[in-house]
């Protein structure tokens, strides 16, 4: 079975670079195709990026507790890395759970007792070490699989706790692309904050000939302009991009819990990860001819 090519970093964090390059070339080139002034923008630039960026930083500190703060700072360079499930991830979390369904099946609930204890000195899990450095989808899988061998919750119980604890999940992880959102929905008003004072600035000299009257308010609307451009072509597409990562990553919660409750229900193992294969993403998702094949091959 061909092998998928591993997301590489550096070509990621490439393609947030071009688009960023992108935007700056149609905004600037088409200023300068109209005749622009870049004279006007570079003096006033240093100034309104002054008011703009120091107003945003200071009310996203004051909005968000220490943790958001932390998890957000943390968040922005991890989104310029590729997201941390790839179809090779996938068919390995299923080879894992298909292995770990075979054994309940051969040899009983019991016989994964000493596995879910202490994952990293298992065998079983060491043999998937794509899925064994993701601590948390780990302590998903084990979690769930002690409930499944204390005998003590039916499916239905089961199921509803892994929905609330996904949901908690899912809400944690997009913490960080909700504040980089609501500071590019704010940055247009600091915009317009510098360009006020631009303006402020402008009155004060309202005795001053046309011509350098002209420049103070061409130099105020700079403000205004930075903060837009700040907001839609850069902070906005950024927490976009953060929130498609973590939808990427809560698929693979979805996919443990569909498995292990398939099997709670009576399907085999080879029908249970089938249900796994069925929720992934169309662009992840093996056939059925390489999923079998790949977890029968691991599991031999």
């Amino acid at each position: 079975m061909p092998q998928q090519a591993k997301a590489n970093p550096a070509e990621s964090a490439m393609f947030v670079i071009i688009g960023y390059i992108t935007v700056f070339f149609f905004v600037f080139g088409g200023y300068a195709l109209a005749g622009g002034n870049f004279t006007i923008i570079l003096k006033a630039a240093p100034i309104e990026l002054f008011i703009i960026g120091g107003s945003a930083m200071g009310a996203f500190i004051v909005a968000s507790p220490k943790k958001h703060l932390i998890a957000t700072l943390k968040a922005i360079p991890a989104a310029l890395k590729p997201a941390a499930v790839s179809k090779e991830k996938y068919m390995a979390l299923l080879a894992l759970l298909y292995s770990i369904l075979g054994k309940i099946r051969k040899e009983g609930l019991m016989s994964i007792e000493r596995e879910v204890e202490d994952p990293e000195q298992s065998p079983l899990f060491q043999k998937y070490p794509e899925v064994l450095k993701d601590h948390h989808l780990i302590e998903f899988i084990t979690d769930y699989l002690r409930l499944m061998v204390s005998g003590n919750l039916n499916p239905i119980e089961i199921e509803n706790l892994m929905d609330n604890e996904i949901e908690t999940h899912h809400h944690e992880a997009m913490i960080p692309s909700h504040s980089v959102q609501k500071v590019a929905d704010a940055l247009p008003a600091f915009g317009i904050v510098a360009a006020v004072l631009g303006v402020v600035k402008t009155m004060a000299k309202v005795g001053a000939p046309p011509a350098e009257l002209g420049l103070l308010i061409a130099g105020a609307l700079v403000g205004t302009f930075l903060g837009i451009l700040l907001a839609y072509g850069f902070a906005g597409p950024l927490a976009t991009l953060m929130e498609s990562n973590v939808e990427e990553e809560s698929k693979q919660y979805q996919c443990v819990k569909v498995v292990l409750l398939a099997s709670l229900n009576g399907y085999a193992p080879q029908i249970a990860v089938e249900f796994g294969r069925k929720v992934m993403y169309s662009t992840e998702r093996p056939t059925f001819t390489e999923l079998e094949s790949h977890v029968k091959g691991k599991k031999a």
